[in-house]
């Protein structure tokens, strides 16, 4: 972060304003919607800092700026059309340890005002850390429509009962997820729905009645990550993350995704990379059973969907047979999403009628699959995990029937902004994949709808990632290149 995020506590505390525009106005009336005792300096005012002078609702300095002015000031913002003014203010303030702002100018300023969604008591700021101020506004609309006024009216409805819930659960993680099941549910609702007074008498009838069963035990939450873009989540996994105590998490789940976990969620790293376990599978799920039995509730986060090659019902199996309550929230399995951000439809009435997943997974130096099935005609086939075993997959699939120049795509990091499609043939695919280092996690899909790759391709990653293979007539290879020209590889 280029900026911490943080809120100040300005009431009754001394800031001060350089400059008497229409600049300084708006900053001026975030300051007193803050409470805070604004000072301006300034040779002339605009009418509407005069009009507020006249109410001796600001104080003002007819004059211009001196060092002095910024003596136990506890903040102070420049907004002059003088740029040597500004940086003047902004070095004084910077030696001085005094939060300073100058408006406009980012490199100058110690803090910056985001865009705010006022609902007191909840307040909302959005920031692009001054790169984009009219992109902070548009989010701030976007979220506001999401955040009715009457949040502030029930933040202030629980803020009255806060003591008297502490007093009742005095556990701290007990007296969350109280708060989080009525917030969740009934108090809200009916807050929402204009029905305030029945919104109190819920809230006084579970203060009387405590805790229930749901307060004290522990769960897990299996939930998919999807393939890596953390807008593919769903609202559930989304909601889910939020509650979560604990969180076990598999190395396909992307940092982006990890990033909106609850900010205190313990954090369990259960590995899960080729060849390299840091957790076994029968050691995670005796973690999941162990970590609920003591009351937590466990997000057990899995790249794609948890029931496509996640190993997902072992996991469920066992919390059945000890009696643990469990979520299940499907994500988007690669094969879906890498394929659509390829711009590769996954069946097709022209090319094929039908899809077939298979773990491309080495055990024991071979990959044990039906190679006959696999090399059926007019059908997509799409390998997870198949990178190391790459060349037995093209190997095997040409021993069966397959043609040498059957179109294949391998997807790198897809769906994210490092997504890279290397288009080849059976034969020629593995020499591709080492000439252009390919890291995992990968996604293979073999098929002839391979071929709309290049004109439906509709991603466009912050790099062009894509690696173009020419066809000739004869279905060979014939160029392979990259159009970030050598960088990746």
């Amino acid at each position: 972060m280029d900026f911490f995020p943080v809120f100040m506590r300005l009431k009754d505390r001394s800031c001060l304003v350089v400059g008497g525009g229409p600049v300084a106005l708006r900053k001026v009336s975030l300051l007193r919607k803050a409470h805070a005792r604004v000072t301006v300096v300034s040779p002339a005012l605009c009418p509407e800092l005069a009009a507020l002078k006249a109410r001796d609702a600001i104080e003002h300095l007819p004059r211009g700026f001196e060092d002095a002015d910024v003596d136990a000031r506890v903040l102070v913002i420049a907004a002059t059309d003088d740029e040597d003014l500004n940086r003047h203010v902004s070095e004084l303030c910077t030696e001085r340890c005094i939060p300073v702002n100058v408006v406009d100018q980012p490199e100058l300023c110690g803090f910056i005002t985001p865009s705010m969604i006022d609902r007191s008591p909840i307040q909302v700021a959005v920031s692009t850390g001054g790169s984009s101020p009219v992109l902070a506004r548009l989010l701030r609309s976007r979220i506001e429509s999401f955040i009715p006024a009457a949040y502030g009216r029930l933040a202030a409805l629980v803020e009255g009962y806060r003591l008297k819930v502490k007093a009742r659960i005095p556990d701290t993680e007990l007296r969350r997820r109280f708060w989080e099941r009525l917030l969740e549910g009934p108090v809200t609702e009916l807050f929402m729905s204009g029905r305030e007074d029945a919104a109190r008498e819920t809230l006084e009838k579970a203060l009387e009645t405590g805790l229930d069963t749901r307060d004290a035990g522990g769960e897990v939450f299996l939930v998919g990550a999807g393939p890596g873009d953390p807008d593919l989540l769903t609202f559930r996994a989304l909601r889910l993350m939020q509650l979560a105590d604990v969180v076990v998490y598999d190395n396909l789940v992307s940092p982006a995704i990890i990033e909106l976990v609850r900010r205190d969620a313990e954090m369990i790293y259960a590995g899960k990379k080729r060849n390299l376990h840091t957790l076994p599978q029968e050691e995670i799920n005796q973690l999941l059973v162990r970590l609920a039995k003591e009351g937590k509730r466990v997000l057990r986060l899995k790249g794609g969907d948890p029931f496509i090659f996640g190993r997902g019902g072992e996991e469920i199996d066992t919390l059945m047979q000890e009696g643990i309550p469990f979520q299940v929230v499907p994500g988007i399995t690669a094969a879906a999403g890498c394929a659509s951000f390829s711009g590769i439809p996954l069946t097709h009435r022209d090319y094929a009628q039908a899809v077939v997943f298979a773990t491309g997974h080495l055990r024991d130096g071979s990959i044990d699959l039906n190679w006959k099935m696999l090399a059926q005609p007019r059908q997509t086939v799409v390998f997870y995990m198949g990178l190391l075993g790459l060349p037995i997959i093209c190997r095997e699939l040409m021993a069966h029937g397959v043609s040498p120049d059957m179109p294949m795509a391998l997807v790198e990091q897809g769906t994210t902004q490092n997504q890279r499609v290397i288009v080849g043939t059976l034969a020629t695919m593995p020499d591709l994949v080492k000439d252009y280092d390919v890291q995992p996690p990968t996604l293979i899909i073999v098929g002839e709808v391979v071929k709309l790759h290049e004109r439906l391709k509709w991603f466009q990653p912050g790099t062009d990632h894509t690696v173009k293979s020419l066809f000739s007539s004869q279905g060979q290879v014939v160029e392979a290149r990259s159009s970030t020209e050598g960088a990746e590889a």
